[in-house]
């Protein structure tokens, strides 16, 4: 068995049809959805800020961000924890981002973590820090939250809240 230096855990969720994952300690909370305020002037991927528990947390949508298609709604869809919001911690700045689907958190070996092929599903590999293989087929694209956004971008959000 391997030592849990080589393991980690991940927040794994999905947007449109693919399976992400982040590492779970840079998870904050994951939040069911709620009201979301929109903000004038925000970038075309911020959808406004939450105000969770006295916090404001800008809340971004990784749809616009990765350029990825919307799920749609069908009549068959249930009403299990369908979206909501990863609360994030990058940079020590809580940001959200909107999930479609919470998965569950997994423990993978540091070895099952490929480099990220130079193009994957509209993603640019620079957002990404590996892809891992599931057992029941397909993968889990691991993101790098602390590259989502340049230092630039990151102040630009910070500066809304």
């Amino acid at each position: 068995m391997a030592d849990n230096d080589t393991q980690i855990q991940l927040v794994t969720f999905q947007l449109g049809e693919e399976v992400y994952g982040v590492d779970i300690m840079g998870v904050k909370e994951i939040v069911r959805i709620q009201d979301i305020r929109a903000i004038p002037s925000a970038p075309y991927y911020v959808e406004g800020i939450l105000n969770l528990r006295r916090q404001i947390i800008p809340i971004i949508n990784l749809h616009k961000r990765f350029r990825l298609a919307q799920p749609e709604k069908t009549e068959g869809d249930s009403n299990e924890f369908d979206g909501g919001f990863i609360i994030l911690n990058i940079d020590g700045n809580n940001i959200g981002i909107i999930i479609d689907r919470i998965a569950r958190v997994v423990m993978v070996e540091s070895s099952e973590i490929k480099p990220p092929p130079q193009m994957l599903t509209g993603i640019g590999s620079e957002y990404i820090r590996g892809v891992i293989k599931r057992d029941e087929g397909g993968y889990v694209i691991m993101l790098d939250v602390n590259r989502l956004f340049d230092p630039k971008e990151l102040q630009k959000i910070i500066d809304f809240q």
